[in-house]
């Protein structure tokens, strides 16, 4: 369906224009709603400013918890989600900037949007670094605690039921002079988490 749907906008919008340029930016365009888009890793990930990117420590393990149980107003919780996107078409897939969407089981965790122009070859794949960072207080206050304590485990590594993510990507493009944002969100799935 999404496929469907983005064929016809981009089809009618390039009869429309006729231009090189703008045949160009929109090939670009609907070869990047046509990549395939897969979890990588999580990286740079720090819970209240404590770098737990390599882990925890036997003695991090308390102070996390702590902070996590306690009555603090603010929790920043800030990591870099790195995407696997897959070109499999015949030419370069590119966009502008991107906003996006995570939702993490079944809560909105946070919105947002990537400010770097982005753009992989014909047959490559390419890591998109997305930089997310949210207050997990704050979520806490309209969201069941131990579902979002469940969450911050996970990315932890000690969680005990994985949790569940859908991120909505939607790209925006340069056609010609003028930047145009995608009409639909491509979803992207993954599961993290959990005991084994």
């Amino acid at each position: 369906m999404k496929k469907i749907i983005t064929g016809i906008f981009f089809s009618v919008m390039l009869i429309l224009s006729g231009c090189t340029s703008l045949q160009s930016g929109l090939s670009n365009a609907y070869n990047l709603a046509n990549c395939d888009y897969k979890y990588n890793s999580i990286s740079n990930l720090t819970v209240s400013d404590i770098n737990v990117s390599n882990g925890l420590s036997a003695l991090m393990i308390p102070k996390v918890l702590s902070i996590l149980n306690g009555n603090a107003s603010s929790i920043p919780l800030n990591f870099t989600l790195n995407l696997d996107v897959k070109n499999p078409n015949s030419g370069t897939a590119a966009f502008q900037s991107l906003n996006y969407i995570v939702s993490i089981d079944d809560i909105q965790f946070t919105t947002g949007n990537f400010q770097q122009a982005f753009s992989v070859g014909a047959g490559e794949t390419k890591l998109l670094p997305m930089t997310i960072g949210v207050d997990i207080a704050e979520l806490m206050k309209s969201n069941s605690k131990s579902t979002v304590e469940n969450i911050v485990k996970n990315f932890l590594g000690l969680g005990n039921t994985a949790s569940k993510v859908t991120v909505q990507l939607k790209p925006s493009f340069k056609v010609g002079e003028q930047i145009f944002t995608s009409p639909i969100y491509i979803p992207v799935s993954f599961s993290f988490g959990g005991k084994n």
